[in-house]
């Protein structure tokens, strides 16, 4: 049975000491492909670096997280476009919008958005998107600029039934992490309601670790325990879980796969 980890942050500082450690386990629990979302300029290299030690397993995304967001956000938004004009990457993200933090930066959010949207257009990639405490202001972007060309997921998914519908119907997938094992996490009412087919798995690793980790590190290695929930909420075999949810990995970040 093999998984793929479709939003780990595995180069952040939390697995400085030991991450080699950390990426054989995963492998070992049957983790193929990891994808690291960007965050802002001083993530880069260490992502990069990662990707260079682990090249067939550690995947990397190029964007702007919109907590990073600040008054002279163009300049991060030039070094984004500049390594997207150099090289392949597997998606453009993580970017978005984030509200539960601070709203004093959304105008510059909304901006940094749309023109990552424009990136994400000018070099044929998915958006990954972050949308915490923000569905609404980041799917009105989304769907305003959907030409029939923009895929890509949103993110670490918290939302209702409906805003499902929303984000499949705008021809965008559904990340499914820690939360759907947690007992007030919601995602019991939304998963018997999608299809597996509109999903992808994700740590967000070194956050939202799954039950019975719940509080600590996580890890590329605990995405079983998210699959098997899903399985359980779903009522389906475990092992087609994973094999959907990998293929629509591999599909949907298919310029590096």
């Amino acid at each position: 049975m093999f998984l793929i980890d479709s939003h780990a942050h595995i180069y952040a500082e939390a697995f400085r000491q030991d991450q080699a450690e950390v990426l054989a386990k995963a492998e070992a629990e049957g983790v193929q492909k990891i994808y690291m979302p960007n965050i802002d300029h001083t993530s880069i290299d260490v992502m990069l670096e990662t990707e260079a030690r682990h090249p067939e397993l550690c995947l990397p995304m190029m964007g702007l997280h919109p907590t990073s967001v600040q008054k002279e956000f163009e300049k991060e938004l030039y070094l984004v476009e500049e390594w997207l004009s150099k090289r392949k990457f597997a998606a453009v993200g993580e970017c978005g919008i984030d509200l539960y933090w601070d709203k004093t930066f959304l105008p510059q959010q909304q901006e940094a958005l749309r023109v990552q949207v424009a990136l994400a257009k000018k070099y044929h990639l998915p958006l990954v998107l972050h949308t915490r405490d923000s569905f609404e202001e980041a799917y009105e972007i989304v769907a305003a600029e959907q030409d029939g060309t923009l895929t890509g997921v949103f993110h670490c998914f918290t939302g209702s039934v409906e805003q499902a519908v929303k984000v499949t119907e705008l021809g965008f997938m559904i990340g499914i992490g820690g939360v759907a094992t947690f007992k007030n996490g919601g995602l019991d009412l939304l998963l018997p309601h999608v299809k597996l087919e509109d999903l992808l798995l994700e740590t967000d690793c070194p956050y939202l670790a799954p039950v019975p980790f719940r509080g600590k590190r996580n890890q590329p290695a605990y995405l079983s325990f998210v699959a098997s929930r899903v399985a359980e909420l779903m009522q389906k075999p475990l092992e087609e879980v994973a094999a959907i949810t990998t293929r629509n990995a591999l599909r949907l970040f298919k310029s590096v796969s």
